[in-house]
């Protein structure tokens, strides 16, 4: 049985309050002024302490981009983490271009941000411990795709203050533009941050008369279609997140992800205006944080209003 949304009103707004409340706690631990108060803090304001981790997510992102594109006419080798029995063996591919990405981003942290912490899917928690602020990194997501050679994949970044992500960036294989980009975003009481490729955008979804069924991302087992919605599996929840911020799709939902895997997407969806849920126990509720990101393991949905909505009386309860 599907957990039930808890509705809400609009002073609990995922993304708002309580995020907000999440990241003043964290700033208030580290002697800095609450995300509304704009005050300088050695020469910098809050929003611009975002801005600058914007910027190196950005960058990684893009360098990881570079890295991928050039892999393409290359041999690649795969192992799998996972050694399933049955039908399902094996099972979580994991290629040397993976490892190779995810190394070459940490050793640019330590450089551009020594003292923090870094959280990567491959080499685990590493850098400045007990930082509060740690980075994520999926160097592919979408591996089984990549080396595939289906061209639906992605690089993500992000970063976290206390477990709360504040900043992000995924460069995608495919985008709304019909090319390989970079979607980014870092966390604003201003809203409007969502960008792509450094530049502001309204929401990219095709508008076409007479559009009856709207698409989301589900995990299997799921039903094709509901009464106006047709569901995807794409295989790499960077990818969907970010889609689902640029307006493409309505709702990307997975079944058990990390926090290197999602957190990007968390920052992109808020920053655009939409929503992030994560299932508890007997219920789904807004997305707060990652209490434990190196253990976190959780469902998400990534949505706008309308998906949200729907998903409450039932006819996204896939």
């Amino acid at each position: 049985m599907t957990p039930a949304i808890t509705p809400h009103t609009n002073a609990q707004q995922p993304g708002h309050l309580g995020t907000e409340a999440a990241l003043n706690d964290a700033l208030a631990r580290q002697g800095l002024p609450p995300v509304a108060g704009r005050r300088s803090v050695a020469g910098l304001n809050i929003p611009s302490v975002f801005e600058m981790l914007e910027e190196t997510a950005y960058d990684l992102a893009v360098l990881a981009g570079e890295q991928l594109i050039a892999a393409l006419g290359r041999p690649i080798a795969v192992r799998y983490q996972d050694e399933h029995r049955g039908i399902m063996a094996p099972h979580d591919a994991v290629s040397d271009l993976d490892e190779e990405i995810e190394a070459l981003l940490r050793r640019r942290l330590a450089v551009r941000h020594s003292d923090h912490a870094v959280l990567g899917e491959e080499g685990g928690l590493g850098g400045a411990l007990g930082s509060p602020f740690t980075w994520t990194i999926d160097a592919i997501d979408g591996t089984a795709n990549f080396v595939n050679g289906v061209p639906f994949y992605a690089s993500s970044i992000g970063v976290l203050l206390e477990g709360v992500p504040v900043a992000g960036a995924v460069w995608c294989s495919t985008t709304h533009a019909l090319r390989p980009g970079v979607y980014h975003a870092r966390h604003s009481t201003q809203g409007g941050s969502f960008r792509f490729e450094g530049r502001g955008m309204a929401l990219a979804g095709r508008r076409s008369v007479g559009l009856q069924r709207r698409l989301s991302t589900a995990p299997a087992p799921h039903k094709m279609r509901e009464p106006g919605w047709d569901h995807r599996n794409f295989g790499a929840v960077g990818l969907e997140s970010a889609l689902v911020a640029a307006g493409v799709l309505a709702s990307a939902r997975t079944s058990r992800s990390r926090s290197w895997e999602v957190a990007p997407g968390v920052v992109l969806v808020q920053a655009a205006g939409h929503e992030v849920w994560t299932q508890g126990a007997d219920r789904w509720e807004p997305f707060e944080r990652f209490e434990d990101p190196e253990t976190w393991a959780q469902p998400l949905l990534f949505a706008d209003e309308e998906a949200v909505t729907a998903l409450r009386v039932g006819a996204l309860a896939l």
